[in-house]
């Protein structure tokens, strides 16, 4: 999946470079300037940029001068990139003289108007030259895909650096500003897709990778649905897509559903739609959220193209139960497994303590082939999953990525599915475990509006009835009896 993406990457930047390159050439021819090398030993990056933004003559002159500069950038590798960045990033941040002379300006206004006209000129003061330079690749051809790349590198390289940091803040806030919902495309992808696009399809999908152009046909066929969303100025670059099943029912494995050799459903038999991959395609766009927008303006296209639909949900992963469970205290699975599958667990293992117990179940790379086994791990392991949607994270939203997402858009957590993905992956990052949340579009804003206020998780009668299983065998103190008075209340 990397080495694709990477190709996709390479191409595109290929493409830039030699577009800009002509550019810088006309534009040179025009204006009798000469184009310079790129190469960053050879070429003042400081003084490109300040050419940029303050250099003689007029458009013309001033886009073969960005042209040029981006083109150097392209050109660079990561330590020059790194270069290039700081220099940006320190040299053209806000004048501080600037700021300070009309924060006074400010405070000794006489009145009314001459404040509004000293706010007005705090605000041009504050905006660092930085801004005015990236927003001059606008005016290229994929200017745009061009800051979502360079944000792309900046995100690799800033660690705690506070220049950096600051030069980051400023590029999502442009690209937030360009990439509101209201300006995004919703478009069905399908095997008449030209080919460049479906190409991307596959390099980008980040949930189940797509391993041949057989994969894709059946994920695109008559019973199946792709949509993605696109910029009007990024028309070649997908920003995000979702894949759809339509299904009798919820479908609870995803190896199933993605089986090439499975008979094709007929869509006027469906009565539910599985969302079951959204992948976000651009890291440079991270902290832009499109996911939420997608999921919407999907449901709302199916239930006009399809009424019959009654029911949404997604099959989803959960990519960090896995590790959560290596990192869980030993007493938590204490409370987990009933006396029964203790001793059970104890006969097929040798093992005393559950969490142990659990764990050199694990040592088996194929454990969930064991019927016996899955069985026995089936319990404990669906009430720990239960008991980890409730976990938070250091700023105390839901711990599970892939939950936040899904709970704070108003759905409900509806299932858990034990082997849901069998996948060398599935197994490693979750156990096997996928789910189902359940978009009711009844209950939809009361839903998120729960989640945002304190963190409440959703779940059916039949998540619940999970812990349940334990009956009276939780002491008052149990981690899952205190987990079941939660629930309960």
């Amino acid at each position: 999946m990397m080495a694709n993406e990477n190709l996709a990457t390479v191409s595109t930047l290929s493409q830039l470079s030699g577009a800009w390159r002509d550019i810088a050439q006309t534009a040179a021819r025009s204006v009798g300037l000469s184009s310079s090398d790129s190469s960053i030993k050879t070429k003042n990056i400081k003084k490109m940029m300040d050419e940029c933004l303050n250099g003689p003559g007029g458009d013309v002159s001033a886009r073969m001068r960005t042209a040029d500069l981006g083109r150097t950038y392209l050109d660079l590798d990561l330590d020059g990139k790194r270069v290039f960045l700081k220099t940006l990033a320190e040299d053209f941040c806000a004048n501080d003289d600037l700021i300070k002379s009309t924060i006074n300006e400010y405070q000794t206004a006489k009145d009314e108007a001459e404040r509004i006209i000293a706010a007005y000129h705090l605000r041009q003061a504050s905006a660092p030259d930085r801004l005015k330079l990236l927003m001059q690749f606008n005016a290229l051809p994929n200017g745009v895909k061009f800051l979502v790349d360079i944000r792309d590198d900046l995100l690799k390289i800033k660690g705690k650096d506070p220049y950096l940091n600051a030069l980051d803040r400023d590029l999502q806030q442009l690209l937030n500003s360009w990439f509101d919902t209201g300006f995004l495309d919703l478009v069905e992808m399908n095997w008449h897709t030209s080919a460049a696009l479906l190409e991307k399809l596959i390099a980008y999908e980040a949930v189940h990778e797509i391993d041949s152009w057989e994969d894709l046909r059946n994920r695109l066929d008559s019973d199946r649905r792709c949509y993605a969303l696109f910029h009007p100025r990024m028309p070649d670059e997908p920003l995000a897509f979702v894949e759809v099943a339509l299904v009798k029912g919820l479908a609870e494995n995803v190896q199933a559903l993605l089986d090439v050799e499975a008979p094709l459903g007929n869509p006027r038999n469906a009565d539910t739609a599985i969302f079951y991959s959204i992948t976000n395609t651009q890291t440079g766009l991270r902290g832009i959220s499109f996911g939420e927008h997608l999921i919407k303006q999907v449901v709302q296209h199916l239930s006009h193209e399809m009424p019959w639909i009654k029911n949404y949900a997604t099959l989803s992963p959960v990519p960090d139960f896995r590790a959560w469970l290596a990192d869980l205290d030993a007493s938590f699975y204490e409370d987990a497994v009933t006396s029964d599958e203790m001793e059970r667990l104890k006969a097929k293992t040798g093992a005393d303590v559950a969490k142990t117990a659990i764990f050199l179940c694990f040592q088996d790379q194929n454990w969930y082939e064991d019927k016996e086994l899955s069985e026995l791990l089936r319990g404990p392991l669906r009430r720990l999953c239960v008991a980890y949607f409730h976990e938070k994270d250091h700023k105390g939203r839901a711990l599970d990525p892939v939950a936040r997402f899904h709970l704070k858009n108003g759905a409900q957590l509806n299932q858990i599915n034990w082997l849901g993905d069998t996948s060398e992956k599935g197994i490693s990052q979750a156990s096997g475990i996928m789910v189902n949340y359940r978009y009711d579009l009844a209950d939809i804003e009361k839903n998120h509006e729960r989640f945002m206020n304190d963190g409440s998780v959703v779940m059916s009668s039949q998540v619940r009835s999970y812990l349940k299983q334990l009956g009276g065998e939780l002491g008052a103190e149990s981690t899952f009896a205190k987990l079941k008075r939660t629930i309960a209340g």
